[in-house]
């Protein structure tokens, strides 16, 4: 097997696995709603899936993680699986695009989470407010509730992902899973 068809193989294994745990994660705090808002289970996977296999591979998974568990258990309701589709969607994008052009240096690595994290709440408050305007009696009207969305309940997921995600990373790296990335 030619060494690119093998990387390839390996990406599409590693997505797979991805959107697997981005189905299967959310089941941990399925029972507890607010819990599950509050650490968006679902990020996890699909901002590693970026790094790890990079921005085309992030975006596909993260664009197909919402609907199928929508479609699978009904989860995440309407309408929120269209703000977690474009959210999720961006994620793997960014993470992966940041990771491949910046610098391959640790705090390379925090940089992409960041942006990436602010990418896809923007990502979400557009769609936010491109579904809800009609319904809305001005767009102010919209400003807590993306707030609230996308910073308030979110935040601890946040920092989970800033802690988490690194340091997965470094012990697949260190355990020989993945290549070194770090200069």
């Amino acid at each position: 097997m030619k060494l690119e068809h093998y990387d390839q193989l390996k990406k599409l294994t590693v997505s797979a696995m991805m959107l697997a745990l981005a189905l299967l994660l959310p089941f941990l705090t399925g029972q507890l709603q607010a819990i599950g808002q509050m650490l968006t289970p679902m990020h996890v996977p699909i901002l590693l899936c970026g790094l790890l296999c990079g921005p085309i591979y992030g975006f596909s998974v993260g664009i197909v993680a919402a609907p199928l568990r929508f479609i699978l258990f009904g989860m995440p309701q309407m309408p929120n699986v269209l703000y977690m589709t474009t959210e999720l969607a961006v994620y793997g994008l960014l993470s992966g695009l940041f990771y491949q052009i910046l610098p391959k240096r640790k705090l390379s690595l925090y940089i992409s989470l960041i942006l990436s994290m602010i990418g896809g709440r923007i990502a979400y408050a557009l769609i936010f407010i491109a579904i809800n305007l009609s319904n809305a009696k001005s767009l102010e009207s919209l400003t807590m509730p993306i707030i609230s969305a996308t910073v308030l309940t979110a935040w601890p997921g946040m920092i989970l992902q800033i802690l988490l995600i690194p340091t997965l990373l470094i012990v697949l790296e260190k355990a020989k899973i993945i290549p070194l990335k770090n200069s």
